[in-house]
């Protein structure tokens, strides 16, 4: 591995502990774990974690609400410079929000092989089709971000029992 690479992945690794800072919040406000920051010019822009059940909304995922305070922050929808970073690999609603955002990378903690939108369930990011693409990177911090939904599903399940 050359130094660039180091630091790339070192710097990944930075950004994915601020969206795990927002999972965290998620997971103490009962919602399911997942936690998103969007990165531009070496700073955070917008914040977001999963808060269907507060905000009664199917659309309040960690992604939507962190693009949506980004795209407020710089006073445009575009953020074709920005790096989007979420503990959980994106569904196919949250992909194709940052398709419409020109979001031009996503780097993500678990993937999801039932629901995911960047490979895992479908891929809705590097379509031929498509007028804009998004790089994908997964696996960062990925045991940490697995662990806090494994966590949380444990609960929820012995809770029920």
């Amino acid at each position: 591995m050359n130094g660039h690479s180091l630091l790339n992945t070192d710097s990944h690794t930075h950004w994915m502990e601020q969206a795990f800072r927002e999972a965290e919040k998620a997971y103490a406000a009962k919602e399911i774990p997942v936690g998103a920051v969007v990165v531009l010019n070496n700073q955070i822009i917008g914040r977001g974690y999963n808060q269907r059940e507060a905000l009664k909304d199917p659309t309040a995922h960690a992604e939507l609400l962190a693009i949506t305070a980004a795209a407020n922050h710089v006073d445009d929808w575009r953020l074709k410079d920005a790096t989007l970073y979420v503990t959980l690999e994106p569904c196919p609603m949250c992909a194709g929000a940052m398709l419409n955002a020109r979001i031009p990378k996503v780097v993500f903690g678990a993937d999801d092989p039932e629901h995911g939108g960047c490979g895992g369930g479908v891929q809705l990011c590097s379509g031929k089709f498509l007028n804009h693409r998004v790089e994908v990177i997964g696996g960062i911090l990925e045991g940490k971000s697995k662990g806090i939904l494994d966590s949380f599903f444990n609960e929820r399940r012995q809770s029920k029992a």
